[in-house]
């Protein structure tokens, strides 16, 4: 979460906020041009300048991170980063949309971009998913944003209608298939398994397994989120799906657990949005979500009784994804964003903000490494065009639960 303690001003992150909103600020206004009546202009600055002083005092954690050595001090992380940086710094701001820094560690992440290219200032907006492929529609000739971190699915759709270009970014052969688009719209640059998180001092045992949570014990005891309208609530559908032995061309098997779960009345409320306030005052004793919301209130919120486990029957994981704007502005910019995002350094950084890095086979140090239990054998990355097609089905199938 974003430490609001206005000791934080004294660290260098607050200065570094600050100067990116002012870049945002004037970039907007000159992409926007003359297109909004006076007073918009003025509220658009005025909007910019309040939140982005308000995100100044970044948490003190971030302040303790490890300095990242500029690019002008050491070797290329790849091939062209150099030539693809000065390309960047002469485009001025480039703009990450969607891109909220308490969530997934991306704070200390754009921090890391800061150090490692301090000619080429970032912004960042934090519309959520819809929002952002709303506003780049809507302003497709000049959007307001030079890459966008969206859901797979959200990815997919930003793709279909021709919001995103190209950009086949470093690691990228690393990658699962289920982790990129086949023509580079989109690369998953993180992902987040589904976890039941169990509140210990309201149950009698702990459930390892889906089939365990239709045990008569767990009662009027879950929570989850809507599938319908929660990127972590069709995730988990997915998940019980594999679980029961279904794939992304079925999910009949996941449905028919839901259903005999509601019947059993084990079901206490599908939320329609986070359940997380609720967990934290004791009000659900199982939780299914994000493994990273679980570890978030385990660790970041301090409470001890909280046990993440990830089903050993099998479980599914979201990605998410990094995208270049179609039409953007500084597209070197936004190329630079992505593959940072991807290289070691960042992947570290992510796995510090609870979310579980892409690339395959990568080694953590050993206090991130206990944070996060083996995955199940059976753990499927949801496939976003498959899961698409089976969407509807879920969505005819939830209001009968």
């Amino acid at each position: 979460m974003i430490d609001l303690d206005p000791a934080g001003f004294a660290n260098r992150q607050g200065f570094f906020v600050a100067c990116v909103f002012l870049g945002f600020t004037f970039s907007m206004i000159c992409r926007m041009g003359f297109m909004l009546p006076l007073f918009s202009r003025c509220a658009l600055i005025a909007t910019v300048f309040l939140v982005g002083f308000s995100l100044a005092p970044l948490n003190r954690a971030l302040a303790q991170a490890e300095e990242i050595a500029p690019l002008s001090e050491g070797q290329e992380l790849y091939p062209g980063e150099k030539a693809l940086a000065e390309a960047a710094g002469k485009e001025g701001v480039a703009i990450s949309a969607n891109t909220a820094l308490g969530w997934a560690n991306w704070g200390a992440v754009v921090r890391a971009f800061g150090q490692r290219y301090p000619d080429v200032p970032l912004a960042y907006t934090d519309l959520g998913s819809t929002a952002t492929v709303t506003q780049l529609d809507r302003l497709r000739e000049r959007p307001p944003a030079d890459a966008a971190y969206f859901y797979s699915l959200v990815a997919l759709d930003a793709a279909s209608r021709g919001l995103l270009s190209p950009h086949r970014p470093v690691n990228l052969d690393r990658l699962p298939g289920a982790a990129k688009d086949a023509e580079g719209l989109w690369v998953g640059v993180h992902t987040l398994p589904i976890a039941f998180v169990v509140n210990r001092k309201l149950v009698k045992s702990l459930p390892r397994t889906w089939a365990d949570l239709r045990k008569p014990e767990f009662k009027n005891s879950i929570t989850y989120p809507d599938p319908q309208t929660t990127t972590v609530g069709l995730t988990l559908a997915f998940a019980a799906n594999v679980a029961a032995g279904g794939t992304l061309d079925s999910v009949r098997p996941g449905i028919e657990y839901f259903t005999a779960l509601h019947k059993a009345g084990n079901v206490q409320r599908i939320d329609p949005g986070s359940a997380q306030a609720r967990f934290l005052r004791g009000e659900i004793p199982v939780w299914i979500t994000f493994e990273a919301d679980g570890l978030r209130v385990k660790h970041l919120d301090g409470m001890d009784e909280a046990e993440v486990i990830l089903p050993a029957d099998g479980t599914a994981a979201a990605a998410y994804t990094l995208s270049l704007v179609k039409n953007a502005r500084n597209a070197a910019g936004g190329k630079l964003w992505i593959n940072f995002a991807l290289t070691e350094t960042a992947q570290r950084l992510f796995a510090e903000g609870f979310v579980r890095p892409i690339l395959p086979n990568f080694s953590l140090p050993p206090e991130l490494t206990t944070r996060f239990a083996p995955l199940p054998p059976r753990t499927d990355l949801v496939d976003s065009l498959r899961a698409t097609l089976r969407k509807a089905d879920i969505d005819r199938a939830w209001p009968k639960m």
